[in-house]
């Protein structure tokens, strides 16, 4: 059975943020939206929350998750790219995704302030010499805690499905069409029925809540009718206790053809 920690974990950094920047005198004008790791010696600058939200309404940098492709498909920032080479080969996968532009922007993420994937990837391509590297090093678990959306890929909806017995996954459809078929041992909820779901499970009038009580950090997998509907649970689902959400940029027709054939 696989174990996620990485709720937790992102509880816990989340908490200590504002701890890294005690030491400065506009410490408590900081949000934690806004705060970084003021890093000590590192030779690419960091970029906070609340600056990664807008580069990514904006499109203006391309966003690097520097961890393996097991852990980019099991939840990663929408828009991200993987680098899906051995070590050696990371500065030559980046040439290629930006077309030999060294002035591209760049900004890079890992698993947070004590992974150290995107510093070390953020250094060799300065010493390559790139110009625009920057670093999210918060990374997945305050993203996650801080409700910024995540993405599952559907190879690693297949792998949670068939190893990580404590996911949740949760269907955004219509009551009708969830009726009439789902993934095996998935939960209805949808975006508009969210606020009365929590109000009857706050008030203990569910059986069977479609989301856990039992444990906030439990991994849920979201998905709907397509990307758009999946989407907007998540979005509503942001600014809940539960921490360790991602959804399904697919159809159900495709997720449930896919479980089918594995």
């Amino acid at each position: 059975m696989e174990i996620d920690m990485r709720g937790f974990y992102a509880l816990t950094t989340a908490a200590l943020l504002l701890l890294f920047n005690a030491g400065s005198a506009d410490a408590q004008r900081v949000s934690i939206h806004e705060a970084t790791l003021m890093e000590a010696g590192a030779k690419t600058e960091e970029v906070s929350t609340e600056q990664l939200r807008r580069i990514l309404v904006e499109g203006s940098a391309i966003i690097l998750d520097t961890r393996p492709r097991s852990e980019f498909e099991a939840g990663h920032i929408p828009g991200a790219h993987v680098i899906d080479s051995a070590p050696d080969q990371q500065i030559t996968a980046v040439e290629r995704l930006v077309n030999s532009n060294k002035a591209a922007a760049l900004v890079l993420y890992c698993n947070g302030p004590y992974c150290q994937a995107s510093r070390r990837l953020g250094e060799q391509l300065v010493a390559a010499g790139f110009s625009n590297v920057r670093r999210y090093q918060l990374g997945m678990p305050v993203w996650r805690a801080l409700g910024g959306p995540t993405v599952i890929e559907l190879t690693g909806i297949i792998r949670i499905f068939k190893t990580d017995q404590t996911a949740v996954f949760i269907d955004a459809r219509p009551a009708e069409d969830f009726a009439r078929a789902s993934l095996p041992g998935a939960r209805n909820l949808t975006t508009e029925a969210l606020d009365g779901t929590l109000k009857q499970m706050r008030a203990g009038k569910l059986t069977h809540p479609p989301l856990p009580l039992d444990d906030f950090n439990r991994r849920i997998v979201l998905f709907g009718r397509d990307a758009t509907q999946a989407l907007g649970l998540a979005k509503a689902m942001s600014q809940r206790p539960w921490h360790n959400v991602a959804y399904f940029p697919g159809s159900y027709t495709d997720l449930a053809v896919a479980l089918q054939q594995k």
